[in-house]
């Protein structure tokens, strides 16, 4: 008997005018037909119109002015500004006096024993490896600087963030209010907000602190209201029916239940602090940063990595400790826990008593090892041997310059070439498509405020930065990933790289960076590559061994090779984490890129540094709004939304 096939179906016109994703451009496509040509007749030029923008500098130049002639005088400064100023000055000045009175055996002692207790003898080890780390690269002084001003700004970013938290966490609307302030803390660049903290409270610790605060607030204000939110709504019900007050029920129940969350947010307002350690240093937060900066003013690529080395030491240590503290917290409380603290007390009474007893309490100078001389001399090196004239694959200057003629500088020029209208329909096109008619809305609306505020060129020619390296940071960041989700081994082997990776702060990047390329769009994309590269390889590794063990079993009984696993299993099942880490890489490139402005990059970044240089408010304060708007239009067209397309969508 002849068996029949079932031939596919075939998807005739009306089947495909059916399809969500084509309905959506049919609609778009035809209110373009009758916007564009209004649009081009009243505004002919490709550029954005002049009449659509709108002049922020004089109001902005006003306000300069009045925060200027009134900040020693006005009462909001006398009575306010002035007492916050001085109690963040005192509190700095406590805790350094302290770490100096504790002597640097006192520290490293106090850092291990504390290590020791949350995560074992290991990582007590590493840690006290760390601190004398920083001593023999003659850093003590201003590690302790760098670590007294992060203790008072994560207390400080703690306690405002959890207040924000409880806040948005107990309370629905509260919750509404604050997502886009804490969306906008974290999209907008650091140097963008320095400069009103400057005007306010002049260059020095009190404007380092706060600057610090606002950037670091925002994760722990968001885990603490996740965490509430998310608390086990049985448990809540269960304390509800014994008589419970609201207070009661939060202190004995929702908090107790959002305590992982709770150590995760201050794990992550310590990453956040210590990032900001370097950039904090442009307005006089002194320490490890302050050393970094001046270095990098210079190109003084071994002094730099003799102060980077240590920040990169601290954030691994703290970011290894608060994960530790985490973990434990579900597991068995262990007996006599208060003893082993209180031999942790006395441990570090006793070794710093030692020290003080010795004369012992700086670190001798006789134990420092100079690392800039030797690094200098390497760095003198490569740029001899690899920033130009090798054979067949040329220099790293060749690299940078091919990079710039054959991509950034295409991208860009064709990004700019481009009808303004015509970008809001693309911008349109990508996040109708992949979300809701809000989602294409909001986008719209934040391309359109950057030509509003009147910096469209710049604005494209970020944009064509950070489509550059994202595009680079996938290409790369995927095949690494699917590498390592493939093998064990390979995972084991990037892991450590990775997190040295992830806990760098930005600033550190652009020392290597500057050394093998120079300066200008190039090198600048090149540190955004390698800042966002680890997030990508992380997310897509994970995404690919989540995939359902049971899915790739039935493929293989059913003769799929390896390759056909990959591309018809795996990666269709693992989407959503590969449009996650699609859109981590845009949120980090585009973070790096505009701190590249002090390296050549140009466009926004220069603008917002420059702001800050010149204490031009409005040059600085539009830049850092322009470039929120660009986080928030890439944001939208790379986070698909879980709804579907309904009536008028």
């Amino acid at each position: 008997m002849a068996t029949i096939t079932a031939s596919p179906p075939r998807i005739g016109l009306p089947g495909l005018l059916r399809h969500p994703v084509v309905r959506k451009l049919l609609l778009l496509a035809l209110a373009a037909a009758i916007l564009v040509p209004l649009a081009n007749a009243r505004w002919a030029s490709g550029a954005w119109p002049s009449a659509l923008t709108v002049d922020f500098s004089e109001p902005l130049a006003k306000a300069s002015d009045w925060i200027i002639d009134n900040r020693d005088s006005h009462p909001l400064f006398l009575y306010f500004f002035g007492h916050v100023s001085n109690v963040v000055v005192i509190a700095v000045r406590a805790v350094y006096l302290t770490l100096l009175a504790i002597g640097w055996a006192g520290v490293t002692a106090l850092g291990a024993l504390v290590a020791w207790r949350v995560a074992g003898v290991r990582l007590a080890l590493g840690t006290a490896v760390a601190f004398l780390a920083c001593g023999l690269l003659g850093m003590w002084v201003p590690t302790m600087q760098t670590l007294a001003l992060m203790v008072v700004a994560v207390v400080a970013s703690v306690v405002v963030g959890m207040l924000l938290g409880l806040a948005a966490g107990l309370s629905d609307r509260m919750d509404r209010v604050l997502r886009p302030v804490l969306d906008t803390m974290q999209v907008l660049p650091a140097f963008a907000y320095l400069l009103p903290v400057v005007l306010v409270f002049g260059i020095g610790v009190p404007a380092a602190v706060l600057a610090t605060v606002i950037y670091a607030a925002p994760p722990m204000a968001r885990l603490t209201s996740l965490g509430l939110r998310g608390a086990d709504k049985e448990v809540l019900e269960a304390v509800e029916s014994l008589g419970s007050t609201a207070r009661q029920r939060l202190l004995t129940a929702r908090l107790p239940l959002a305590r992982k969350e709770l150590l995760l947010g201050v794990n992550q307002t310590i990453m956040m602090a210590l990032s900001m350690a370097v950039i904090a240093a442009v307005i006089g937060a002194g320490g490890l940063g302050d050393r970094v900066y001046q270095a990098l003013a210079s190109v003084d690529v071994g002094a730099a990595l003799a102060a980077g080395i240590p920040i990169v030491l601290l954030a691994v240590v703290l970011d290894r400790v608060t994960g530790a503290a985490g973990e434990k917290l579900g597991a068995e409380p262990e007996p006599r826990s208060g003893l082993g603290w209180l031999l942790v007390l006395i441990g570090v009474v006793a070794v710093a008593a030692a020290g003080r007893f010795a004369g012992r309490l700086d670190w001798p100078e006789a134990w420092v090892v100079g690392i800039a001389e030797p690094v200098n001399r390497a760095v003198d090196w490569m740029t001899a041997h690899l920033y130009s004239g090798v054979p067949v694959i040329g220099g790293t200057a060749d690299w940078a310059g091919h990079f710039t003629t054959w991509v950034l500088d295409p991208v860009r020029g064709g990004l700019q070439w481009l009808p303004w209208w015509s970008v809001l329909l693309i911008v349109a096109a990508l996040a109708w498509v992949i979300g809701t008619w809000r989602t294409a809305l909001t986008a719209v609306l934040a391309m359109a405020a950057i030509g509003v505020l009147g910096v469209w060129q710049p604005s494209l020619d970020t944009l064509s930065q950070v489509l550059a390296a994202v595009a680079v940071t996938l290409v790369v960041g995927f095949a690494t990933g699917i590498a390592a989700a493939r093998s064990d081994r390979l995972e084991r082997l990037l892991r450590p790289v990775l997190d040295i990776f992830q806990t760098m702060p930005q600033f550190v990047y652009l020392i290597p960076v500057v050394a093998l390329f120079g300066v200008g769009r190039a090198p600048a994309v090149a540190a955004a590559i390698v800042y966002a590269l680890p997030a990508v390889v992380r997310i897509t590794t994970q995404g690919l061994r989540q995939v359902d063990p049971a899915a790739l079993e039935a493929s293989g009984s059913l003769g799929a090779t390896s390759w056909q696993q990959l591309k018809q299993v795996q990666l269709p099942l693992a989407r959503p984490a590969l449009l996650l880490a699609v859109n981590q890489g845009l949120v980090l490139v585009l973070a790096v890129v505009v701190i590249g402005g002090l390296v050549g990059g140009g466009a926004l970044g220069y603008d917002v540094v420059f702001g800050l240089a010149q204490g031009d408010l409005a040059t600085g304060l539009v830049a850092g709004a322009a470039i929120v708007c660009l986080g928030l239009m890439l944001d939208r067209v790379t986070q698909p939304t879980e709804r579907r397309a309904k009536k008028g969508a």
